[in-house]
């Protein structure tokens, strides 16, 4: 792509004062750097998984308020991780992390379990009790 062409439609990155680094051809056929304001493809795909991301936390949360998982699952939705990487930043294998969803076993959880959670989850090991104190 030109270094005229490279795209410059409004998007969020525009409304935060970020400009996104783009390769492009300049006038002697050199690659050189260009900041676009955003493409409106990309920002539609962006929009489109925050949503998704929202409606995962929203659908987390919910099973949690009706003691159907853990607020384990409800803090790994909303600080955009997955099973696996939450399973490594805790130190425990996947299948103990996803038994942890249950709420019989989190009730059940030591303290120094707990702190495992809450410590990469940036809380208190009462808002990990209790998703009501989260503030979203």
């Amino acid at each position: 792509m030109k270094k005229d062409e490279v795209p410059q439609d409004k998007s969020n990155l525009e409304s935060a004062n970020f400009k996104e680094l783009c390769y492009a051809v300049d006038e002697n056929g050199e690659y050189t750097t260009v900041n676009s304001s955003g493409w409106d493809p990309k920002t539609i795909a962006l929009n489109k998984a925050i949503e998704e991301i929202k409606e995962r936390v929203e659908n987390a949360k919910q099973r949690v308020l009706n003691n159907k998982t853990s607020p384990i699952e409800y803090y790994m939705e909303f600080h955009k991780m997955d099973l696996p990487i939450l399973a490594s930043y805790v130190g425990l294998w996947k299948w103990r992390v996803k038994r942890h969803f249950k709420p019989s076993v989190f009730n059940k959880l030591s303290n120094k379990t707990l702190e495992k959670y809450a410590d990469v989850f940036d809380i208190s090991i009462e808002q990990l009790k209790n998703i009501e104190l989260h503030a979203d």
